[in-house]
């Protein structure tokens, strides 16, 4: 029985990598990715398949890995992943392909399939492969608008476009790629990879504008004019706050905006002239991926940190790597805690009271509730506070729009293919479901790529 382990991806030390933004997984060697490929065992009815929200067929690209054939393992991907690089760096495989695959509880640990995946499409980047096209020649099939250059948009863009359909991107910001290029740090995912993803989506003949703001300068009305259909992945990008004493101190930060100025301002470079507050004593709150990517990037500039979270550690959101290097980069986690009030002093930041919390009855989601366990507050040191509890859609283009149905949550109402209530304007990702995953954003606007395909083959018979 081969019961082989799962080969790790190699990394910077905690100790070094705390003091830089440079990449902290740094991929498999050739060596290491044919081993962890000759792994797999070509499973027939391919379980991680119906993990994966974009369809790739992994057995199929993972055997080209065998063979030695890089660019049909390339081809493999592309085929149904419009950004391997990006989705090999980011995506919860533990959630989702891996979390299937028969060798995860007894033959040594799941396969690696999301370090396989960088591993490829980084290869793909370094020898310049392009994206197939069948369609390059053809006469186009229509026009399609997509707004915002998030993953759900990218991935709506490239499928439309290796259809043969003509497309063009509105982005709000001056850099394309959404959260990819404002949200996620640096270490987790290097901006010149998203930038060779949007250029190979320009390669296909995408024309990107950037610097539109729809619902401002621009309308959906006025694209369903020109267009013969448009996409709205417009992300979630509006900040959710604690509602509390003190929030609108100096100092404090929704997770949003301080990762954007960081990512897009380059605050961390030691040249960086950035509008930013650099904390010595940080305090973040919330748990999830966003929370970790806020505290770790905090860490890395120079601050003393501590994760303030309401529940336990089994319940923490975020993604179990991103949890052990938050640990393993010196930020303390205060579990079963909760902020009261955030302390100032002259209008700045000067400390967090927070509670202790014990969990009670799940809730609607099915997690123990907290409750406040009475006389227990404390008062956390601290000079900046950055929350990280989510994001709703920005209402902008709800409130540009009436007549586009909305849910009480500010989530645009569609059916399973992103059909909104008014003909031809689709939407997906998080503008659809709410903060989500980067992948799951990529499979809602490969969907609706689908879907409007289909529409526009129909409107020319």
């Amino acid at each position: 029985m081969d019961d082989r382990k799962r080969n790790l991806i190699p990394a910077q030390l905690p100790d070094v990598r705390k003091n830089n933004f440079k990449e902290v997984a740094l991929g498999f060697t050739d060596q290491i990715a044919m081993d962890e490929a000759s792994r797999c065992l070509n499973c027939k009815n391919a379980p991680c398949m119906k993990g994966c929200p974009v369809g790739v067929h992994i057995p199929d690209f993972i055997a080209k890995i065998k063979e030695g054939d890089m660019v049909g393992a390339n081809d493999v991907l592309t085929g149904d992943n419009n950004l391997p690089a990006v989705c090999g760096r980011v995506c919860p495989q533990e959630n989702q392909c891996e979390k299937f695959c028969v060798r995860k509880v007894k033959l040594g640990g799941s396969v690696a399939i999301g370090a396989l995946e960088r591993y490829v499409a980084d290869y793909a980047i370094a020898n310049d492969l392009s994206v197939k096209n069948s369609n390059s020649n053809a006469v186009k099939l229509g026009k399609v608008a997509v707004v915002g250059s998030g993953p759900a948009g990218l991935s709506c863009a490239s499928t439309l476009a290796k259809a043969g359909v003509q497309v063009t991107v509105f982005e709000a910001l001056h850099k394309a790629g959404g959260v990819l290029s404002y949200g996620i740090p640096e270490f987790r995912l290097p901006k010149t990879i998203v930038a060779k993803e949007v250029e190979k989506l320009e390669n296909l003949g995408v024309e990107i504008r950037r610097n539109v703001v729809v619902g401002k300068s621009l309308f959906i009305d006025e694209l369903l004019e020109e267009y013969d259909a448009v996409f709205i992945g417009s992300g979630a990008g509006l900040p959710s706050f604690l509602r509390i004493k003190g929030e609108n101190l100096n100092g404090v930060y929704s997770a949003n905006e301080y990762l954007t100025r960081v990512n897009l301002m380059k605050a961390y470079k030691a040249d960086a002239v950035t509008p930013i507050l650099k904390g010595k004593k940080v305090v973040v709150v919330g748990a999830g991926n966003v929370a970790m990517d806020s505290a770790r990037t905090a860490v890395r500039l120079g601050a003393e940190v501590h994760l303030v979270y309401r529940r336990s550690r089994a319940e923490m959101p975020a993604r179990a790597e991103e949890i052990e290097h938050a640990e393993e980069e010196g930020i303390v986690f205060d579990l079963l805690t909760n902020p009261v009030e955030i302390l100032g002093e002259n209008g700045y930041v000067s400390g967090m009271k927070v509670i202790k919390m014990e969990l009670g009855e799940p809730d609607s989601s099915g997690r123990r509730s907290p409750v406040p366990i009475v006389g227990s507050e404390y008062d956390i040191d601290c000079d900046e506070v950055i929350v990280a509890l989510g994001t709703t859609p920005n209402p902008i283009i709800k409130q540009s729009c009436p007549s586009l149905e909305v849910s009480p949550k500010g989530t645009i109402v569609c059916d399973e293919y992103g059909r909104t209530s008014i003909p031809h304007l689709y939407a997906g990702g998080d503008a659809m479901t709410g903060a989500a995953t980067v992948i799951l954003a990529m499979g809602a606007g490969k969907k609706s790529a689908g879907a409007i395909i289909e529409e526009l083959q129909n409107k020319r018979k």
